[in-house]
């Protein structure tokens, strides 16, 4: 079975109203997309519904942890995520995902797939530099880290020390 069938959702035959759906997301489900950067994805993603008359509003949130590795030591370490996601379902002549948050579906259309916007809203999540826990309260041990504070840079020079021939700029001033 597809991972990204079970975020397909019929909703005619639903009551005007809210309606409530659950998902759990692993590896499978970004597979799927073919991306591979994390280790051990665990999601519960909730959607719920509320249906009018001519239009569907969702409302997905999404919550769990993903392997990920950390930008600076590149130690592997679990990112815990939550994120939410308002998405509006309208109905027209013709299918039309141009606008993020307004998704028009021609007349007719029975069900919603919610599997693109899901895996859209989890990879924006992300932070843009992942940076390990323990990196950022000083407990990591690492010998990249050892590396890196080897190879920082040392104290500024002195003023004695910069080459005279950059005087003469100062002189510009």
């Amino acid at each position: 079975m597809d991972a990204r069938a079970v975020f397909v959702i019929p909703f005619v035959g639903l009551k005007n109203g809210s309606h409530l759906f659950d998902f759990k997301i692993d590896h499978t489900f970004f597979e799927a997309f073919e991306f591979f950067d994390f280790n051990q994805p665990q999601f519960e993603v909730r959607a719920v519904l509320e249906k009018k008359e001519s239009m569907l509003k969702f409302t997905i949130s999404a919550q769990g942890t993903v392997g990920v590795h950390c930008d600076v030591s590149t130690e592997a370490f679990d990112l815990p995520m939550k994120t939410q996601y308002d998405l509006i379902v309208k109905f027209g002549s013709e299918y039309n995902n141009d606008d993020d948050e307004i998704l028009v579906l021609p007349h007719g259309s029975f069900q919603v797939d919610l599997s693109q916007y899901v895996y859209e809203m989890i990879l924006l999540a992300l932070p843009t530099k992942l940076i390990h826990p323990q990196l950022q309260d000083g407990t990591l041990v690492s010998p990249i880290l050892d590396k890196l504070k080897e190879l920082e840079p040392k104290e500024k020079k002195s003023e004695r020390d910069i080459d005279p021939r950059w005087d003469k700029l100062k002189d510009l001033l």
